[in-house]
């Protein structure tokens, strides 16, 4: 199968990630566009080059696509551009244009603007840093008192509102846009995400807007792009979730506006899999190592209480496991927990603690599903991804980073840490870790295995 996947941006878990699920099956082709055309944290993707790289594929079977690149380019910029509704609709047209020409079944997502609630513009328009939180104030007010709001009484200057509102509207008439050409047949699954969201919002305002007009939306993000890869997969697989702390599963995680139990259904559903009605009639199981009263936060510094007791893993089905415990990172006591236990190379499916709850679910069934539906499985591939969750989540995530004031080398610093995960995956993995956007938030790991670990 040859796929054609349009990320994101640049960023190891966007790019990388995918390559790296993509080989789990030899028979699995993915075309990604060049590295260097695709968007960073300081500069926008080249759409036209991108368009034109795409219109040139040949024999693609089906296309995987982040529409915020083609049209904005990149997630960021689409809160950033200053391009107007015209200018943009202009990048729609031409892709419009491509899908016509190829007939291709394509999955397709959109970002419906998000609301920080915060004061860091690294991400945002520059006025970020002095009214973030103002906005996400005002934005929620008027969300929840049903109609816009005074921005004086929020010590919002007038033109810095109208700018923010003026970018809002273009992105959701664009969105709007897209809804169109779903109906057209141009899509054959279309999803709206939403991130980092409050119960209150301009962005729960569109959401629900779009969801009137016929539209499917998902919390999440990042990950979207990797669950609807795993939907090009089309083969039924039927999950059964099993969480750590049962009694929790209604408890909503942060950055999201869902009980974990139904982020899981959706992500399990958006993937093109199936919950299970029991243990016994499931293809895989999912265990969940979820958070008792509220989900802790590693970069924040918000605490949350660990895992505790054993971990018993299943002896007679395939399980793969999402470390949700707290968001960007891995649980500690966890990973400890689970490293006491065999590493079984033929029921283990995966791990993940990347970021948020909905960033983890999606990346770990797109692996997993990739893995159950191999038919040319590449069992060197599937464990170097692995290495590097374990790696990433739980090494750097979870304990290097909180040492760190800034990028630097972290040879020493990691090295205990990857040991034990070589241990337990039996491999002698050499790690590399770099900073692919001179920032701590993510790293780039990349390892390479010399030989068995025995």
């Amino acid at each position: 199968m040859r796929v054609c996947f349009i990320p994101i941006d640049n960023r190891p878990v966007c790019y990388n990630l995918a390559k790296d699920i993509a080989e789990i099956n030899k028979d699995t082709e993915l075309l990604i566009p060049p590295r260097d055309l695709l968007g960073s944290l300081t500069f926008p993707a080249k759409n036209t080059e991108i368009l034109d790289w795409f219109s040139n594929l040949e024999s693609v079977d089906c296309a995987v696509i982040s529409l915020d690149t083609l049209t904005y380019g990149g997630l960021i910029q689409s809160r950033r551009s200053t391009e107007t509704f015209d200018e943009i609709k202009n990048n729609v047209l031409k892709l419009k244009e491509i899908l016509n020409s190829k007939g291709i079944k394509t999955y397709a997502f959109s970002s419906i603007m998000r609301i920080s609630n915060n004061n860091f513009n690294i991400e945002e328009k520059e006025y970020w840093s002095e009214y973030g939180e103002k906005i996400f104030r005002y934005s929620y007010d008027c969300d929840l008192k049903d109609g816009l709001q005074n921005p004086s009484d929020y010590g919002i200057p007038e033109e810095i509102i109208n700018d923010y509102l003026t970018t809002r509207k273009r992105n959701f008439d664009i969105n709007k846009l897209y809804l169109e050409m779903q109906k057209e047949g141009l899509f054959e699954t279309l999803v709206f995400s939403k991130d980092d969201c409050a119960k209150y919002g301009l962005n729960i305002r569109e959401a629900n807007e779009l969801k009137k007009l016929g539209a499917s939306v998902q919390t999440g993000a990042d990950e979207i792009p990797l669950t609807l890869l795993a939907k090009t997969i089309n083969k039924e697989v039927k999950i059964f979730p099993i969480y750590t702390s049962p009694d929790s599963k209604n408890l909503i995680s942060n950055y999201e506006d869902i009980p974990l139990e139904i982020s899981v259904k959706n992500q399990i559903e958006l993937a093109g899999m199936k919950l299970a009605t029991d243990y016994n009639n499931a293809d895989l199981v999912l265990i969940i190592n979820n958070f008792d009263e509220r989900q802790g936060e590693i970069v924040m510094k918000i605490d949350t209480k660990s895992f505790e007791g054993t971990l018993d893993l299943p002896k007679d089905k395939p399980y793969m496991i999402a470390d949700v415990r707290f968001a960007n990172g891995a649980d500690n006591n966890f990973v400890q927990e689970l490293f006491k236990n065999e590493y079984n190379p033929d029921l283990f499916y995966g791990y993940s603690a990347w970021n948020t709850t909905a960033n983890t679910l999606g990346s770990l069934l797109c692996a997993a599903k990739f893995r159950y539906n191999a038919t040319n499985y590449n069992k060197d591939a599937f464990e170097k991804l692995q290495a590097i969750r374990f790696a990433d989540d739980w090494a750097y995530q979870a304990n290097v980073r909180q040492t760190l004031t800034e990028p630097r080398n972290i040879d020493e610093d990691i090295k205990t840490y990857t040991e034990q995960i070589n241990r337990f995956l039996n491999k002698n993995y050499n790690y590399t870790y770099t900073y692919s956007w001179n920032r701590l938030f993510e790293t780039e790991v990349n390892c390479e295995v010399k030989h068995e670990y025995n």
